[in-house]
């Protein structure tokens, strides 16, 4: 979808665009017909929980808003932050920019008909082809190759003024770089630790059941994240650590439910048709690359963009809607450098590095810590406890309209946390109600009735 949506920025600019999918299925018929029976063998994630948050939502009305269109078209709905409101919180009046907050989400398949539908429309997608390497040609800085095309599995050499990579994490740019005499780029990878249980389903009448909590809850050892999806579906995962082993066992449906029914504010996600089976999803590397090193491009003519570039685990959703900010990005250098090789890899490095870099970070901060808090439970150790504003904010935002908002703000991905606490006042509001309120402690069963759960 990131690939796509790039693409279709770069064509509005007037840019000759072609895409190449190594995945070889044609473009269903329908939307649920996506969902039945695409194959997309290219994409691991394909049929697991997906969302798309706010921010995206706003990129979308920006630059592509026939991609949103399209999008409720085909039966995605709109999904307000603001409706996660907790009763504890008195005044509930509209203030000024709360339509931020509103975003269009569905299932993964059918927002990625959505987006194929609509970018068939305006770039040429050629379908079942894998690039093999890259061309090069003259350099446009000794030492720096330069590329200058893609050589596709059938043997056939394809020319560009430009190559981006959205190939997602399994991307192999660093192979291909190498195989031309590029020095590596800067890369950091870490295993995450979560493991994903997940079902979907569909109502038989009405819409999504009602929030009675947030999107996700974190429990001691194990959370809950429900998701709205297009068309009257939503999704319930459980994720917990990988090497929680007695949890493997949540991969039987009637465990799982037991599990999720043993909590009040989501056991009536239950209440619904199941349209799937278990599915299971682990073994996620977060990965970041930087493709200039010491000052200088590893390669000019080649960009990278979304999971090719940094690739993080789906329990935040942050996936589709960071690509985006980097597609958006991409396009806007793109547009002002592509004559000149060098600058444009550059500015493409600056650019990412300014505005979607930190998100990356963001994102692995809250795996380390929320794999030590659950690494703590699962061994009867004391829970790990901080004391900074973020964690702070938690507890403060259930009793603050404008710190609820501040919070939905760095979970829809408007603001990253630093901008948010820079604010005049705010650490202190944020510690003031912290200090006078206990953290909450959502409710559902204990470790040891956990076990004997799933035992």
């Amino acid at each position: 979808m990131v690939g796509l949506s790039t693409a279709m920025l770069l064509a509005r600019q007037g840019h000759d665009v072609t895409v190449y999918d190594r995945d070889n299925a044609p473009l269903p018929e329908s939307p649920e017909a996506a969902w039945e029976a695409w194959e997309r063998k290219g994409v691991k994630q394909f049929r697991q929980p997906h969302y798309l948050h706010s921010a995206a939502r706003l990129l979308l009305d920006a630059h592509l808003p026939d991609l949103k269109q399209a999008m409720l078209e085909v039966g995605c709905v709109p999904f307000d932050m603001l409706s996660l409101m907790p009763p504890s919180i008195e005044d509930r009046s509209a203030r000024a920019g709360d339509a931020r907050f509103v975003t269009v989400t569905g299932r993964r398949p059918t927002l990625e008909y959505a987006v194929a539908r609509a970018a068939e429309q305006h770039v040429r997608v050629v379908r079942g082809t894998s690039i093999a390497g890259v061309l090069t040609g003259q350099s446009v800085r000794d030492g720096i190759p330069h590329v200058t095309g893609v050589r596709l599995m059938d043997g056939n050499e394809v020319s560009a003024d430009l190559v981006i990579d959205a190939t997602g994490r399994h991307s192999k740019l660093p192979s291909w770089l190498r195989a031309v005499g590029a020095s590596p780029p800067v890369e950091e990878a870490e295993e995450s630790a979560f493991v994903y249980f997940t079902r979907f389903f569909r109502a038989a009448s009405g819409g999504v059941p009602a929030y009675r909590c947030g999107i996700i809850t974190h429990f001691h050892s194990f959370s809950l994240l429900l998701l709205p999806g297009d068309s009257n579906t939503w999704s319930v995962t459980v994720f917990a650590i990988a090497a929680d082993a007695a949890l493997r066992a949540l991969r039987d449906p009637v465990r799982w439910s037991a599990l999720v029914a043993a909590c009040p504010a989501h056991a009536h996600w239950l209440d619904g048709e199941p349209i799937s089976d278990m599915l299971t999803f682990g073994g996620v590397t977060d990965r970041y690359r930087r493709f200039v090193v010491d000052g200088w491009p590893v390669a000019t003519g080649i960009v990278a963009v979304g999971d090719a570039w940094a690739c993080t685990n789906p329990i935040q959703g942050r996936g589709m809607t960071i690509g985006l900010m980097h597609a958006v990005g991409t396009a806007e250098v793109v547009n002002d450098q592509l004559d000149d090789p060098l600058r444009l890899a550059n500015a493409h490095d600056s650019m990412t590095e300014s505005r979607v870099t930190p998100w990356y970070r963001s994102t692995v901060e809250f795996d380390r810590q929320r794999t030590s808090q659950i690494t703590a439970a699962i061994n009867g150790w004391p829970a790990p406890r901080a004391s900074g504003p973020a964690e702070a904010l938690e507890t403060a935002m259930l009793y603050d309209p404008a710190l609820f908002r501040a919070g939905i703000e760095i979970v829809a991905l408007l603001a990253l946390p630093e901008t948010v606490f820079a604010r005049p006042g705010i650490v202190e509001r944020i510690m003031a109600l912290a200090d006078i309120h206990e953290p909450p402690t959502p409710a559902g069963p204990t470790r040891d009735e956990l076990l004997r759960m799933v035992a």
